[in-house]
């Protein structure tokens, strides 16, 4: 082994250097997590109804889109720390508005703001790994960042055991959470990296390029919009308790971790457009099973929960490696930025849509609303493969799991990062060549 080689970092330490930004992305996702289903089964005590529910969670995802779109130019004037100690604080203060003034209005103002400066975490958290990592590493940093979230959001469910939603101290554990996190970034002493404006595509433009990528996020964003911001509101309904309705909402989040990495590496060996089909009827299946058979226990709700969860969780970090399927590496982050756009706007009408349904078919309407957009997914899905049919052999990228609210700025800095390490090894291998052979001239 070579010295460059020895002192080379591995994956583990590279990840140690960077505790502190990890630390404060979990205490994050910790407060996300536990708001999410704390806000749901109060609004369901509370009586807003489960129509006005669906939009006051969708308003989060208005603000998401909005924070996603301005915070890159923040980052450019003040630097990363600013920024993110300023949207940590106005997120601390956004959940305990919701704790003293209890209606629809003033929780929809505050998810709007809410969904803003997560939005804005996420980009400041993802760009700083981004800046710190190198290319042969930025790949699996970024798969220990997305075992991370899981791993927090899962837990803030559990958290809602902790105390009475009707009472003020869960949203004094959001609050603190959310503040806490300030502590390890404010003692980092990574530096801060550059941040630049990504080049603009249009929807219609990424859609001629990958019609199931582009469609496909956008229906995920419908149902990931259900499933985090209806679905404590559907357990609650279905006659679970708190603590039955954390288990659900833990079990919905650790399926999807668990099982992205098998299906992903799946998608990588087989026609990853099949692998989404496959997954898609897999997922109705389970969504239609819960909606028609009666009497389920609070045991085979969770187990169920977690099945869909694989399922429904995992298929956007799979649309997303679709798309980047028929991407130069040149449009790969131009891309990015279009994809979250039909995240987003997904996300918008999923808590709305299920809402809707559950009005109309009572608490199994969730369901149905899943059951449907895989439908939906699974024929165009069909579609696709007989219009644009692929040889996963030839035309397949490298798939790379993240997670679904953030995954489209670290699908753009691995596939450039896997480009650029390729062109510096050809670069290298170059090098030596024309000196081994000036030196034989010699």
């Amino acid at each position: 082994m070579s010295t460059t080689e020895a002192r080379r970092p591995t994956t583990l330490s590279a990840a140690w250097s960077l505790w502190t930004l990890l630390l404060g992305v979990g205490l994050l996702m910790l407060g996300n997590g536990l708001q999410s289903s704390l806000l749901g089964v109060r609004a369901s005590s509370a009586g807003f109804g489960n129509t006005v529910t669906g939009i006051v969670m969708s308003a989060y995802f208005v603000g998401f889109l909005l924070g996603s779109t301005l915070t890159p130019r923040k980052l450019r004037e003040v630097g990363h720390v600013r920024v993110f100690a300023a949207l940590a604080s106005i997120t601390s203060v956004a959940i305990l508005i919701q704790a003293i003034f209890v209606d629809p209005w003033t929780w929809g103002a505050m998810r709007f703001v809410t969904g803003f400066t997560y939005a804005g975490l996420y980009v400041v958290a993802e760009s700083w790994l981004n800046g710190y990592a190198s290319n042969r590493l930025r790949g699996r940093l970024l798969a220990i960042y997305m075992v991370i979230s899981y791993l927090g959001m899962g837990g803030g469910q559990l958290l809602l055991n902790a105390a009475d939603p009707g009472g003020y101290t869960l949203f004094l554990l959001v609050s603190m959470l959310v503040s806490l996190a300030l502590v390890p970034i404010l003692l980092s002493y990574t530096p801060q990296p550059d941040s630049g404006q990504p080049e603009a595509m249009s929807l219609r433009q990424l859609y001629r390029i990958s019609p199931l990528g582009t469609v496909g996020c956008f229906m995920t964003g419908v149902t990931n919009g259900a499933v985090f911001g209806m679905g404590a509101v559907f357990a609650t309904n279905s006659g679970l308790n708190v603590t039955q309705v954390a288990a659900f909402m833990s079990a919905f989040i650790f399926g999807g971790a668990i099982l992205q990495w098998p299906l992903g590496k799946l998608s990588d060996k087989a026609d990853r457009q099949w692998v989404i089909v496959i997954v898609a009827i897999i997922a109705t299946g389970l969504a239609l099973a819960g909606a028609l058979v009666s009497g389920w226990s609070a045991w085979t709700l969770t187990a169920l929960g977690a099945l869909l969860g694989g399922t429904t969780l995992t298929l956007y970090s799979i649309f997303l490696a679709c798309a980047n399927d028929f991407l130069t590496d040149r449009q790969t982050i131009a891309a990015s930025a279009s994809l979250v756009l039909a995240l987003g706007i997904g996300a918008i009408l999923g808590p709305f849509s299920a809402g809707l349904l559950m009005e109309w078919f009572g608490p199994d309407g969730f369901l149905w609303d899943l059951a449907l957009m895989h439908v939906l997914m699974t024929l165009f899905g069909v579609y696709c493969i007989r219009r644009h049919p692929t040889n996963a052999s030839t035309e397949q990228g490298h798939y790379v799991v993240v997670p679904s609210e953030t995954a489209p700025l670290g699908s753009a800095w691995t596939e450039e990062a896997a480009h650029e390490e390729t062109q510096l090894e050809l670069g290298l291998e170059s090098d030596t060549a024309v000196s081994e052979s000036e030196a034989s001239n010699q």
